[in-house]
């Protein structure tokens, strides 16, 4: 069983306090040990900061023979598109709704294309995550992971991939599963780090989530 996480910071394992606690690594542990005993091996192919563009190069310029191997292949992307476009915002950029729907529309486009080209080169089964949202107190970031979360299922369907609603896991439980949480709102993202990775628990959280997933998927 051979597996690639696809990603930015979150797959990168930041937040988790060691690297064998991101969730990546405690996946491998539990397809290892789990109803089928698969030897496994992972590869991660991310970075902190990485938006869908930045993935979409990467994963153009990567060795495609750990794709053409892979059994599965796991993307988590674009809170760094929304970051992005709201530091501008920020900054003073104008009409903040043709800001955002611009960059919703690129994120689709960057999005289809990491995913043609997995398609492109492999047989693998491939996992689309939804993205959680660690300002569930503030309407504008409820807003904008809603339609992000909705795009990404939109894309991954119409590429026949598995969307996995990771979304769901957090919600209601931003607290107990992100490193620094404090009030859920987007004045927390003032204070350093900005308590947006997930922490020890929800890394465990994600990696037993993806397994419920790509377990049942596994060919014995």
């Amino acid at each position: 069983m051979r597996f690639v996480a696809l990603g930015d910071s979150i797959t990168y394992g930041d937040g988790a306090s060691r690297p064998c606690r991101s969730y990546p690594n405690v996946l491998t542990a539990l397809l290892r040990r789990g109803e089928h005993r698969a030897p496994t091996y992972g590869d991660i192919l991310a970075q902190p900061g990485w938006t869908s563009g930045a993935l979409r190069a990467a994963v153009t310029a990567s060795n495609i023979e750990i794709l053409r191997s892979a059994n599965a292949v796991i993307v988590w992307i674009g809170g760094d598109d929304l970051a992005d476009t709201a530091l501008r915002l920020a900054q003073g950029a104008p009409n903040p709704q043709k800001q955002m729907a611009g960059a919703i529309k690129n994120y689709a486009f960057q999005l289809g294309g990491i995913l043609t080209v997995i398609r492109t080169v492999s047989k693998a089964n491939v996992y689309v995550c939804t993205q959680y949202n660690p300002f569930p107190n503030s309407p504008l970031a409820v807003a904008g992971i809603q339609t992000l979360n909705t795009t990404t299922l939109n894309v991954a369907n119409r590429a026949g991939c598995h969307c996995v609603d990771t979304s769901s896991w957090f919600a209601g439980r931003e607290s107990a599963l992100i490193a620094g949480y404090r009030t859920g709102t987007l004045r927390d993202a003032r204070q350093y780090p900005i308590p947006i990775h997930p922490n020890d628990r929800g890394h465990l959280v994600i990696a037993e989530g993806l397994y419920r997933n790509i377990a049942p998927n596994i060919r014995s």
